[in-house]
């Protein structure tokens, strides 16, 4: 039997190598594959990239996105049909925990739409809550944090994010979610936004999407596309695909977005 100071002094030994990994995984440089994402195939290329992003939150931040903030201070991720990030951007002072929300929105978008018809994220709200159809959805991806808290916080949102080339997992069934669709009902990836109430997260998303010339895809909501859906009634949504009302003058911005023309520079 190994003496009881061998085995202790080999589990010390151990534990320095374990933290120098570890170490080493978080000063890693941005774009630098970690384990489990190496080798990954991503089309970015075929998305947005950050100038192209920023030149559209620019044309429609300012304009009254009916939320907490005019303009608006928002965190925008995309990710790519294989849920790897693309892009980071932000505006302001956004609130830093808006990034990682940001991304999972646009994960989850990504990850619940197909070419047939697109969930929002805004319309699995009321599908993840007990009783909902998707109860527990939330729950089964949790981020890796390996991921996430890499890097230092003066490279977020700018190019080089350590996020951008990786791929972080998680959900979130918040307002902001929003599918990417190029032609013939190909899903390329998904588009989030956080920092505002989830209804106005949702309105930027809407109006982004257009700006950047994507598709509008079908959905469940009553204008057949992934608009968000106001039917909770009671603490239940009647189709089972609602999502909570945040003010009177979000809801009507949204309800009118299917039918909005897509936003110019200055409106």
């Amino acid at each position: 039997m190994m003496p009881l100071k061998a085995v202790f002094c080999g589990y010390q030994t151990g534990v320095m190598i374990l933290a120098l990994l570890i170490g080493n995984i978080a000063q890693a440089t941005p774009n630098k594959s970690l384990p489990g994402t190496s080798g990954l195939s991503h089309g970015c290329a075929a998305l947005p990239d950050h100038a192209r992003l920023r030149e559209a939150m620019g044309e429609i931040l300012r304009s009254g996105n009916a939320g907490i903030f005019t303009p608006s201070l928002v965190w925008i991720s995309i990710v790519d049909r294989s849920g790897v990030v693309c892009v980071v951007a932000k505006t302001g002072d956004a609130w830093p925990a808006s990034r990682i929300l940001s991304v999972q929105k646009a994960v989850t978008a990504n990850a619940f739409s197909n070419e047939k018809f697109a969930f929002s994220t805004a319309n699995l709200y009321s599908a993840v809550q007990p009783g909902g159809m998707f109860f527990g959805l939330q729950a089964i991806s949790p981020m890796d944090p390996q991921v996430v808290y890499r890097g230092h916080p003066d490279s977020y949102a700018t190019v080089a994010d350590p996020l951008v080339g990786l791929r972080p997992g998680g959900f979130n069934t918040l307002g902001g979610g929003l599918a990417l669709y190029g032609d013939k009902n190909t899903v390329l990836g998904g588009l989030g936004v956080s920092g505002d109430t989830p209804c106005s997260d949702h309105i930027i998303a809407w109006r982004l999407r257009k700006v950047l010339g994507f598709k509008t895809p079908k959905g469940v909501s009553m204008t057949n596309d992934d608009n968000i859906i106001h039917d909770i009634s009671g603490g239940k949504s009647n189709g089972g695909y609602g999502h909570p009302v945040c003010n009177p003058a979000a809801k009507s911005v949204a309800e009118g977005l299917p039918h909005a023309k897509t936003p110019r520079k200055g409106e």
